[in-house]
């Protein structure tokens, strides 16, 4: 009977092991509880990804203002300029402006994620 106790002592140890996975051991030293950051919270993809999006919003931004614009301007009356444009007292050029650049900016993040859900990239 004893051996029996001692059986089931040892699956239960065994099958704490395996349901609680050990905690990782803390990092010694500054440079190391860095790493440990990094790696944890993945700090570097989001400053890439950070840095990625200033640039990308600078190069729609210069889309809109270049390309866009010149081609909404000949819907407007001759010798307007969008971004100078108002309706009654109140100017909207600025904000139409910047609303074509969201709307771009959001359209092109939409197509990244969508092809990074393809690929399987995370």
């Amino acid at each position: 009977m004893a051996s029996d106790d001692e059986v089931l002592a040892e699956l239960k140890k065994i099958r704490e092991l395996l349901e609680h996975p050990p905690p990782p051991p803390p990092a010694n030293g500054l440079i190391a509880e860095f790493k440990a950051f990094l790696s944890q919270y993945k700090v570097l993809a989001l400053a890439v990804a950070f840095v990625f999006a200033i640039y990308l919003g600078g190069l729609v931004k210069a889309l809109v203002t270049d390309l866009v614009l010149p081609i909404v301007s000949y819907a407007l009356p001759p010798g307007s300029d969008i971004n100078t444009y108002a309706v009654g007292p109140f100017g909207v050029g600025d904000f139409a402006n910047a609303l074509i650049t969201f709307l771009i900016v959001a359209f092109v993040i939409f197509l990244m994620v969508k092809l990074a859900k393809h690929y399987k990239i995370e």
